[in-house]
């Protein structure tokens, strides 16, 4: 968890934050993830989220979805079910 000064990547509330791995570590061993991306980058493509907005993802998401189709920030914040969800969220304290 990082400092509750930082910011969320989605939501943008200061809230304290766990480290979301973009292309999730189930689909590390997975034959399509290593033919089509390189291991560090695996391991380190990530953002920072808020537990809320961490939850919704995985909730939202499989695995697979969140690997193969949401794997960067841009894409995230492109899908129009999560910017329902970010426009909610922010409304909470």
């Amino acid at each position: 968890m990082t400092d509750p000064g930082d910011p969320c990547a989605l939501c943008g509330r200061l809230r304290n934050l766990t480290f979301h791995h973009l292309i999730p570590r189930t689909c590390h061993s997975n034959k399509w993830f290593k033919k089509n991306f390189e291991r560090v980058d695996m391991q380190s493509r990530g953002i920072d989220l808020c537990r809320h907005c961490h939850t919704f993802l995985h909730q939202q998401f499989s695995e697979k979805q969140l690997g193969r189709t949401f794997n960067t920030l841009e894409v995230l914040l492109a899908d129009e079910r999560v910017q329902r969800f970010v426009q909610w969220v922010r409304r909470k304290r």
